[in-house]
């Protein structure tokens, strides 16, 4: 399992997803790049999630055609400070996630 960071969540999540291998957008060198695009490169280099919090993705892109899983961090702002109570919950569901499923964790 590859996870991608996108790049509207903070860099420093990577840490709290030591466990597995990630990469941010950034580290990729797809800083800009849009939703389509970054889902057809995530699925040439064999990335299978994408941790976002973008939460309109799913109804921009067809997601069961790209063959990636989605989860969707749901806070009131994309500060680290609000994202990180929800990483647990984002954890738990890495290993269940299948492709072309979007999960959002939090928003309660």
């Amino acid at each position: 399992m590859r996870i991608l960071l996108d790049e509207c969540a903070p860099r420093p999540l990577k840490r709290e997803l030591a466990d597995y291998e990630v990469c941010t957008v950034v580290e990729m060198g797809w800083s800009g790049k849009k939703n389509g695009e970054l889902l057809r490169l995530m699925s040439q280099e064999g990335f299978t999630i994408l941790l976002t919090t973008d939460q309109n993705l799913r109804y921009q892109q067809n997601l069961q055609q790209a063959g990636v899983a989605v989860i969707v961090l749901v806070a009131t702002s994309n500060k680290l400070s609000d994202l990180l109570p929800l990483m647990p919950d984002a954890c738990s569901v890495l290993d269940k996630v299948s492709p072309g499923e979007v999960i959002e964790v939090g928003g309660s």
